[in-house]
């Protein structure tokens, strides 16, 4: 779909009331939803909602997608975004959900989700909760995921989203390599602050990256300050506790 028609599709979409019935599962699964300020939360919800009827979800394996589905995986989405834009998630039009983890042909063992360049996320339902069970202990899943659809957006998985401003690429590039490199030759900061998994490239080191951001902001403000703010310049917010 086009830019225009793109547009005014949103735009319709965003006249349409919000459910009320995804209200209920918002607040039962997602603890970020429910710290949201009220100018905030209207916010999310409008974007929300755009996101859950523009993407097309589907259930594998004979897992049944739900109201419940749609709004607490959407949720997980747009918390990257809620300071960016919809547009990030333009090449995104499928989101597959299994009734757990699952066998790709292209991967050894199982897995719990993937993000595929032509515009596919595929995750696991229990790996969704998990993530959101525990919002503090570096690890979701579907965050996990989401961002690599957001490195996607420009039309690679490099580690490199389409950033706010043309001058904000040097020092993302300076502090992202710098910290990537570290985290491979295991330094003892990075350790405590980011999965071993982002040492396997520049994409998996975003997407790690954006977990631990999301999930323990004041570990790496303290750690890796100068990687927390090229993330919070990027995602346009601050989400340690203390602010």
């Amino acid at each position: 779909m086009s830019g225009p028609f793109r547009w005014l599709r949103r735009r319709r979409l965003m006249r349409r009331p919000f459910p009320p019935e995804w209200l209920g599962p918002l607040e039962a699964r997602v603890p970020f939803f429910r710290t949201l300020s009220r100018p905030l939360r209207q916010r999310f919800l409008d974007m929300l909602k755009v996101f859950v009827w523009e993407k097309e979800f589907i259930g594998a394996n004979g897992f049944v997608i739900t109201d419940e589905v749609r709004a607490v995986v959407g949720a997980t989405a747009v918390q990257l975004i809620l300071y960016l834009d919809l547009r990030y998630y333009d090449r995104l039009s499928e989101i597959i959900v299994y009734p757990g983890a699952f066998m790709l042909p292209e991967r050894t063992g199982v897995v719990l989700g993937e993000a595929k360049h032509w515009g596919q996320v595929i995750l696991s339902w229990p790996a969704v909760l998990a993530g959101l069970s525990n919002p503090r202990d570096g690890h979701d899943t579907a965050a996990h995921e989401f961002a690599h659809a957001l490195d996607g957006a420009d039309g690679s998985f490099d580690g490199t989203p389409r950033l706010r401003q043309y001058s904000h690429y040097r020092a993302w590039a300076s502090v992202m390599g710098e910290h990537f490199q570290a985290l491979r030759q295991g330094r003892p900061v990075e350790r405590k602050v980011l999965d071993d998994y982002g040492a396997k490239n520049e994409a998996e080191f975003f997407a790690v990256a954006t977990e631990s951001f999301f999930e323990k902001p004041l570990q790496m403000k303290e750690k890796t300050p100068d990687l927390y703010e090229e993330l919070k310049r990027f995602y346009g917010w601050d989400p340690s506790p203390d602010v």
